[in-house]
């Protein structure tokens, strides 16, 4: 059965620190004429809207370029108005001492795969259905592609056949990813959102005994997806 952790109090400026690391690496992919990178820069930079992936690659780009990204992926205007957005929420609160004791690699992000029939499908369920934004879909046609939401984000994968017995998966609640949130009241809020939207529950919200409330979304590939958030 699925379990929900109570999330930890985050280190000072860690989250701020994660998004300069992910610019940092949206740098480094377009400097290594990584070719993914050219489909999510096309698609969250408007003044690389209409050049094609060699065509990005071959464009000057800096880490301011690469903050901007980042920052309209988290639904900012800019690097500074994010900034400011996180000083708001309280997630830049950290103290020296953190920053001065932190010697051990961090691993930033975990970012679940999906396996679905259809990349534009999939997307157009993930974007009208629960409020995720599409950052990039690669090829033509598109076989691989990732939405995002606030701090989640999941890969879409394009194959041809089942990976799994989708009545195997139903029975036995196989999940392909677990998001959270951090209040009561919040994943309540998620809940109503996805109603009201008309999105398939395989489980509506609940109790459990662990001490979480939690819902299950099955997308249009039968992928079960969990939103949990604490009880209280």
């Amino acid at each position: 059965m699925p379990t929900y952790a109570t999330p930890t109090v985050v280190a000072p400026m860690s989250h701020f620190e994660s998004l300069k690391k992910q610019a940092k690496l949206i740098l480094r992919w377009h400097r290594d004429r990584y070719y993914p990178v050219a489909a999510q820069i096309r698609s969250g930079l408007p003044r690389f809207g209409r050049m094609t992936d060699p065509e990005i690659l071959a464009q000057s780009f800096k880490l301011s370029d690469a903050q901007e990204l980042v920052a309209r992926q988290h639904g900012f205007e800019s690097w500074q108005a994010l900034k400011t957005g996180l000083l708001k929420t309280g997630l830049m609160a950290m103290s020296d001492h953190a920053k001065k004791t932190s010697t051990k690699p961090v691993i930033v992000a975990a970012e679940p795969q999906l396996f679905v029939a259809d990349i534009k499908t999939s997307c157009d369920f993930f974007t009208s259905k629960l409020g995720f934004a599409v950052a990039f879909s690669y090829g033509e046609p598109p076989f691989y592609a990732q939405v995002t939401r606030d701090g989640a984000g999941l890969n879409l994968r394009c194959v041809d056949r089942a990976v799994i017995d989708p009545e195997f998966r139903d029975r036995a609640q196989l999940l392909s990813a677990s998001l959270t949130v951090a209040t009561a009241d919040e994943i309540k809020q998620l809940f109503l959102e996805f109603q009201a939207a008309g999105a398939t529950f395989f489980q509506t919200l609940k109790r459990e005994p662990w001490g979480a409330k939690d819902f299950i979304i099955k997308d249009v590939d039968g992928n079960l997806i969990l939103f949990a958030g604490p009880a209280e």
